[in-house]
């Protein structure tokens, strides 16, 4: 029986492993790219009788990773996949401050992690199955902070903006092809993850919109990371996905 190829960045924890784990499901082959591996992954995968790989690649050496992507796709069947999906999810908060403030060292990281990586891994990605004829599609997951300047968030809005910009490149790449992947660069709205925690326990001289963020948790406005990775997969199978290369999940 055919499969539905999913490729997940950041699947080992928060929203990405929510993500993760509601892939898990039969009919799925499942490839999560992480840091490190998720050992409850594996069970729910051996229960489902579910194929899933954990790679383990550090994305501050993003060209590692996808060339890792592009040697295993090239040796794929393509006869095997009914659909091919690569989910960019992985990223990073650099250190919260001016940006007159920021180490070098740990910017470059942000930027490598959060823009360079999944540019890789989409070329890597596309790149391997162009002669595929069966529908493939690219999630990146971008942040409403691609699109809203913020204080002391330089290193992460500026991954964000270009995720959204490259994406936009990518779509009228693909829509010269005459099989072309469908793309967007997708907010998923804001979900309590780690990343929350980070933003909410930043130093408020260092940080102005600190209490803005406190606030969303205390007013309960967040969402969990289940409910924002059923939104996601929700949007990936709309009709019209790929109309808008820059999308969010509360789009009507």
């Amino acid at each position: 029986m055919t499969q539905h190829l999913y490729v997940l960045t950041g699947g080992s924890r928060g929203m990405g492993l929510a993500i993760a784990e509601q892939l898990l499901q039969k009919g799925n082959t499942l490839i999560c790219i992480s840091r490190n591996q998720q050992a409850s992954l594996t069970v729910q995968a051996q229960e489902a009788g579910v194929h899933l790989a954990q790679w383990t690649h550090d994305f501050a050496d993003g060209a590692t990773a996808s060339m890792a992507l592009k040697t295993w796709l090239e040796k794929q069947p393509a006869q095997n996949y009914q659909s091919a999906t690569l989910i960019n999810n992985a990223g990073v908060i650099p250190n919260i401050g001016p940006l007159s403030q920021a180490d070098p060292h740990n910017l470059a990281m942000a930027l490598r992690v959060g823009l360079e990586a999944p540019m890789q891994l989409c070329a890597a990605f596309l790149g391997a199955t162009e002669s595929w004829i069966m529908p493939r599609k690219v999630v990146n997951i971008s942040s409403g902070l691609g699109r809203r300047a913020m204080a002391s968030q330089a290193g992460y809005c500026a991954a964000k903006a270009g995720m959204d910009h490259f994406t936009r490149c990518l779509a009228l790449d693909e829509a010269l092809k005459p099989n072309g992947a469908k793309v967007t660069s997708l907010a998923p709205g804001v979900i309590d993850t780690d990343m929350q925690v980070q933003l909410r326990s930043a130093a408020a001289e260092k940080f102005p919109d600190q209490s803005g963020f406190q606030q969303l948790k205390a007013t309960g406005q967040l969402t969990s990371p289940a409910d924002a990775a059923q939104r996601i997969l929700n949007y990936l199978a709309r009709p019209d996905f790929g109309s808008n290369p820059v999308s969010d999940v509360r789009d009507a």
